[in-house]
């Protein structure tokens, strides 16, 4: 590349990310996402690098954000507000560590790690002990005045507390970042679908909002929060030594600062806490898209000092991203084992939180109608540990003409037959045939799955080759597929046929619980399907059930009794039951001896279980009276923690229930 044409790059990419800051800071609408405006920066980075004598001193690359709107109410920093260098890897880390090293030679260096909330950075400041000024970053330099919002953030104190042996600071400015979890969050945007509002793609964009609204009372009920990490003055009290001592001191103020910050004494200390936090930040209440390093001393950060945009005492090293933006190839139509149709849209591949995402669910198609989707839209997807990713929204629209937004379709994709809707308040459409073969292709595999019937080997592409080859026609037939029929099937030999028969005749003596579970019946789940095997013991007690004696269980509903009675009343399903009957399952289940030990005590179940299954430990709990529930709440008696436990245990700690490890739990129920 010549001087002309670096010339002309950095052009476009100084204007692309001025375009980006102006959406990201001022109008809280990003069209892409964070590692897309990290790798469109650190390509301008790297290209003024190589061609220092072009670097400009307006370059984004030496701005901390973007210009306060003109008319809006400004603050001027008094210490300017810095933004940090990013790195990316353990590699990038130890590049910044050599460094700092280079800058303190023969100097033993401490750190201090915090993790990097995804929020709306700010600046508070306090005259005598009282809140007095509240702002963004903004540039750096000048911020906007929120200080009629950030007084409704109830982590803020308004009145500083006087510490015992110190006077209150004469003036005290401290930074931190002001965020929304995500429980907030998530139901910020469930109100705002119910109204017909355009939903936020993050919290960071929520708070982003709500913080600049003029009408403090919205902001207010909103419920953010803030933690502070550093300070830019201190007067007219003793000052700190380090950025621990400052941490420490925040407490005594009335400050919150957040709980996992750590002292390290080592470079591999910071490494280990960096992996660490990068395992655990799908488990913690609110988005972390980071950890910052800072050094501890601030003598050693006074020597070390500044460039014109970050500090060179601290950096940011940055997880992998949970958001991305592609575009929609396709829109396709899945049928489920329910008939249910669910709209589905291709992607141009795109990397989000280290794996390639091509497809994902659209989930029905209000959603579709929502979001206002077309093929050939640019779209932000978002993937948080391993749940299924999920469009947020459309941020750039198909530039193709008379595109219209994807439809209900009028027939089945599948097979043909007719599209019904549910109910009024029922968002599904369905499939009416039920010999559809999408649905039967579906019911198999959930029949098979380990929490029904437990065939293993029955796995999709052989359930996609039975019904092909019309070696079966419903769920029950699986019962007399023969040895010769399986070889018949792709990579089938005597091996593999000998072993998947001998799974589904093991299969024949699951309990009645397993069986209704698998049989799919609408608005029955696992837990269902177990509260009426105790119940009725036998399928025949269960199919002469009339609705009064199915809604007179506590567990079970009028909606989930409807639709027990319909499965059980028609002449089909009747015929499809005497399949299983021929076939010789047992369709009766263990009466179930409880010793009432853990009589009304409910547990969760989080983590990987390593001396016994979840399911085993889930038993153990019903035969001694207790109960099994999803949630946290503050109903919960108990949280049995297992490996790589989730958000639900973090839940635990802060409601104050009491949790368990897997020991613990053994103890407590004599196993």
């Amino acid at each position: 590349m010549n001087k002309i044409q670096a010339e002309k790059k950095i052009r476009q990419l100084s204007e692309a990310i001025e375009q980006h800051n102006y959406r990201y800071y001022v109008l809280a609408e990003p069209k892409i996402a964070d590692k897309e405006y990290d790798d469109l920066l650190k390509a301008l980075i790297q290209l003024e690098e190589k061609c220092p004598e072009l670097r400009d001193l307006n370059s984004p690359t030496q701005r901390v954000g973007t210009k306060v709107p003109s008319g809006t109410k400004t603050v001027q920093h008094r210490l300017k507000m810095y933004s940090l260098d990013n790195t990316y890897s353990v590699d990038e880390l130890n590049e910044w560590y050599k460094r700092v090293l280079k800058g303190l030679p023969n100097q033993k260096i401490e750190f201090v790690v915090e993790l990097k909330i995804d929020g709306v950075s700010a600046a508070l400041t306090y005259r005598d002990g009282n809140f007095f000024v509240g702002a963004t970053r903004g540039d750096g330099v000048t911020g906007e005045d929120v200080t009629h919002s950030l007084k409704t953030v109830r982590s803020i104190p308004l009145r500083l507390k006087k510490e015992k042996s110190r006077n209150i600071p004469s003036l005290l400015e401290v930074r931190g970042e002001i965020y929304m979890d995500r429980e907030g969050f998530d139901l910020l945007n469930q109100q705002r679908k119910k109204r017909g509002e355009v939903v936020f793609a993050n919290p960071r964009n929520a708070t982003s909002g709500s913080v600049k609204l003029l009408d403090s009372r919205i902001t207010a009920e909103r419920k953010l929060n803030c933690f502070i990490h550093s300070f830019g003055l201190l007067e007219g009290t003793e000052a700190f030594e380090t950025q621990w001592d400052f941490l420490s001191r925040l407490k005594s103020w009335g400050f919150c600062y957040n709980p996992h910050s750590r002292l390290c004494k080592t470079m591999d200390e910071v490494i280990a806490y960096c992996q660490e936090y990068q395992s655990k930040r799908d488990t913690l209440d609110y988005e972390v898209d980071g950890v910052v390093i800072k050094v501890n001393s601030l003598t050693q950060q006074e020597q070390l000092g500044s460039t014109l945009k970050s500090p060179r005492w601290a950096v940011a090293y940055k997880f992998p991203a949970h958001q991305a933006t592609t575009f929609v190839k396709n829109i396709m139509v899945q049928v489920g084992r329910t008939g249910v149709l669910t709209p589905v849209a291709e992607l141009e591949p795109v990397e989000c939180n280290g794996v390639t995402i091509s497809r994902t669910t659209l989930h029905n198609f209000d959603e579709v109608k929502r979001l206002g989707i077309k093929i050939g839209d640019r779209v932000l997807v978002e993937r948080a540990g391993d749940v299924i990713p999920k469009v947020i929204k459309v941020v750039e629209t198909s530039s193709k003409s008379g595109q219209k937004i994807f439809s209900v379709p009028k027939k089945c994709p599948q097979c043909g037959g007719s599209i019904v809707k549910g109910k009024t308040e029922d968002v599904a459409y369905r499939c009416n045939n039920p010999a559809c073969s999408g649905q039967l292709e579906k019911g198999l595999m959930h029949f098979a799955s380990r929490g029904a019937m437990d065939i293993e080997g029955l796995g999709e592409s052989i359930v996609l080759q039975l019904f092909a080859q019309g070696l079966v026609q419903d769920v029950a037939d699986i019962y007399f597929v023969k040895k010769e029929d399986f070889l018949k099937l792709e990579l089938f030999a005597e091996k593999k046929a000998e072993n998947l028969l001998a799974s589904i005749e093991k299969s024949k003596k699951q309990s009645l619980s397993r069986f209704l579970f698998g049989l799919g019946i609408v608005n029955v789940g696992e837990k269902a399907a177990y509260t009426l095997a105790q119940r009725f013991q036998t399928l025949d007690n269960l199919m002469k059930a009339g609705k009064e004696d199915l809604e007179a269980i506590h567990e079970i509903g009028c909606v989930m009794a409807d639709s027990v009675v319909s499965f059980f009343s028609g002449s089909s399903n009747r015929k499809f039951i005497e399949k299983f009957r021929k076939a010789g399952l047992n369709l009766k289940e263990a009466v179930l001896e409880i010793n009432h030990k853990l009589d009304g005590k409910k547990f969760v179940f989080t983590g990987e279980m390593q001396s016994m299954t979840r399911r085993q430990a889930q038993t153990f709990v019903k035969e001694q009276g207790g109960e099994v529930v999803s949630s946290v709440s503050k109903n919960t008696d108990f949280v049995v923690a297992g490996k790589s436990a989730g958000s639900k245990y973090t839940k635990a700690i802060n409601l104050g229930i009491t949790t368990l490890d897997e020991q613990q739990f053994r103890e407590m129920i004599n196993v």
